[in-house]
């Protein structure tokens, strides 16, 4: 569960993230697993990064709309408080504010935490984070930042190295291939100095590959 949760549970342009939450619950129901997403989340996860998953799972983030800037510096001070200024780290502080803000407020939060802090937040839930908890919050801050770069990001390493995960390869590039695929590839580019075309190619065969460069869609010279 944690596996497959890991990478998915993201906000991104155009998702309702209520609506789609209740789907997602409902479809387990229609499955008929037996249980809720939720009660499954709780009984295979524990601590913080249970309680961060159940938060987003929940999805009561803020809608985006006019940014408060004294809320946005109050923020940024509160992550600060509760990492790089406490004796231990302050998890809660972390799952409430990056859980519930809307995603424009969480990206003005990140600016004013680097002006603050002197930090990327990036580097302060590095230090002050650890395992399966620091490696939500980072996919958080990512998917909160650019979803397409997130995703290219989560691609290359998907492929980098001997062997390929197929399992998220298939998963990343069939459930963007008609929302932002265009998008990761050029993040890819950028990023990677090379093409998710020419690495596809590269890491798969047969009619695997056919088929991942047909959803693709073409070369990024």
């Amino acid at each position: 569960m944690a596996k497959v949760l890991r990478g998915t549970v993201t906000d991104f342009p155009g998702f309702d993230e209520r609506a789609d939450a209740e789907t997602l619950r409902k479809a387990m129901k229609g499955l008929e697993y037996g249980s809720s997403l939720e009660d499954d989340v709780v009984g295979d996860t524990s601590g913080y990064y249970q309680r961060m998953l159940v938060v987003l799972l929940q999805a009561n983030r803020d809608p985006d709309a006019g940014i408060d800037e004294a809320q946005v510096e109050q923020d940024a001070q509160a992550l600060f408080q509760a990492g790089e200024l406490k004796w231990g780290t302050d998890e809660e502080k972390f799952i409430t504010i990056f859980g519930t803000r809307s995603v424009s407020h969480l990206r003005k939060v990140f600016d004013k935490y680097m002006t603050i802090s002197g930090f990327q937040i990036e580097e302060t839930i590095d230090r002050e984070t650890s395992g399966n908890l620091e490696q939500l919050l980072l996919a958080v801050v990512k998917s909160i930042r650019s979803i397409p770069a997130y995703l290219a990001e989560t691609l290359y390493y998907a492929m980098k190295g001997a062997g390929t995960d197929d399992h998220t390869l298939i998963r990343v590039m069939v459930s963007r291939s008609e929302i932002d695929l265009f998008n990761i590839r050029k993040e890819f580019r950028k990023n990677f100095a090379t093409s998710l075309y020419s690495m596809v190619k590269g890491d798969t065969s047969g009619d695997y590959k056919k088929a991942l460069l047909l959803l693709c869609g073409g070369e990024d010279d």
